[in-house]
């Protein structure tokens, strides 16, 4: 688990691999096919069928990943060997601490230096990476966006499968070794977040298709996320103002639709001192968000590599946090 995390900062998501989400995406969109032609526009059939896919597709890959483990752990020799560099680079591309960086850090590269000048390159590079409307945002709102998914993909595509890599390893340390290990739940994890990304929009027919998939993402992300608003005041500010950096937090992003995404950019903004949240256009509808850590500045170039250097300390600090629990526990 300490190398994948190492091997995700080191090379990331290179192109010329193939990556286990891509596999996740193309089956969902498979079976999205074939319940979309067998249920029509019947919700109760959408929604059964919204939970056929997320069981099939978290079991799967649950599952593989479990497999992958019973042979690195029962096998010999060369077998093993290999299992064993599956394993490995499995763990790693259930992280996406250096994509995310990258991608971030492309946007804003991209953002050109005059203030009247053409905005259409990094409102394409940031196309990539958000879910609103990219294309009339001023340099403001590109750079409030960069710091919002800097902030709340922290939660997804880091802390929360390294929480679940941890109850795996727990596991394991403490004898269970025919449970589901850190690659098993990992990737079931990231089978329900890539679920939610694909599928959980309130339009057409994902407002039944997607429900279960979204749902399961909210679950398995509530106690990581909750843990991020906890500890990282410890990588940010004195110890004195952690109460009330937490309770901030707390307060402001309840407000938010989704019972994770508002804490976890609540969090961010006030322990990085940038203010976010606001009016967003997604589709054809527009979206207010409570403002997050009002009173500091707006968001600008400074504050979103704040933002991605606080998650590559809070990363550091969970990973010599899972050393000494696997020293405590063996």
């Amino acid at each position: 688990m300490i190398a994948a995390a190492g091997v995700d900062r080191l090379i990331g998501d290179p192109l010329w691999s193939p990556h286990p989400v891509v596999w996740m995406g193309k089956c969902i969109s498979l079976l999205r096919r074939r319940i979309e032609a067998w249920s029509g526009d019947q919700p109760h059939r959408l929604r059964l069928g919204g939970v056929a896919i997320t069981l099939v597709l978290t079991i799967g890959s649950a599952s593989t990943g479990w497999l992958i483990e019973r042979i690195a752990i029962h096998t010999q020799g060369v077998l093993q060997a290999v299992a064993t560099l599956a394993l490995l680079a499995g763990l790693a591309s259930a992280l996406a601490a250096r994509s995310l960086e990258q991608s971030v850090q492309k946007v804003i590269a991209a953002l050109p230096r005059e203030d009247n000048a053409d905005l259409s390159a990094a409102r394409q590079q940031l196309s990539w990476i958000v879910g609103r409307d990219t294309t009339s945002l001023s340099r403001e709102d590109i750079l409030r966006a960069c710091a919002e998914t800097a902030s709340e993909n922290a939660v997804d595509g880091v802390f929360a499968p390294l929480f679940w890599m941890l109850i795996g390893a727990s596991l394991w340390s403490l004898g269970y070794t025919a449970a589901p290990g850190p690659l098993a739940l990992a990737w079931g994890f990231k089978a329900a977040s890539t679920m939610d990304s694909m599928l959980g929009y309130r339009r057409g027919r994902l407002r039944w298709l997607g429900t279960a998939g979204a749902r399961l993402d909210d679950l398995l992300t509530w106690l990581p996320c909750r843990l991020v608003m906890l500890s990282l005041p410890a990588v940010s500010r004195a110890f004195w103002h952690w109460p009330a950096l937490v309770t901030m937090a707390e307060s402001e992003g309840r407000h938010d639709a989704s019972p994770n995404a508002g804490r976890s950019e609540a969090i961010y903004a006030h322990c990085a001192r940038v203010q976010l949240g606001g009016r967003n256009h997604y589709g054809d509808h527009w979206v207010d968000k409570p403002v997050l850590g009002a009173g500091y500045p707006t968001a600008d170039p400074a504050s979103v590599f704040r933002i991605l250097g606080l998650t590559r300390r809070l990363e550091l600090l969970w990973i010599l946090f899972a050393a000494l629990l696997s020293w405590v526990l063996q």
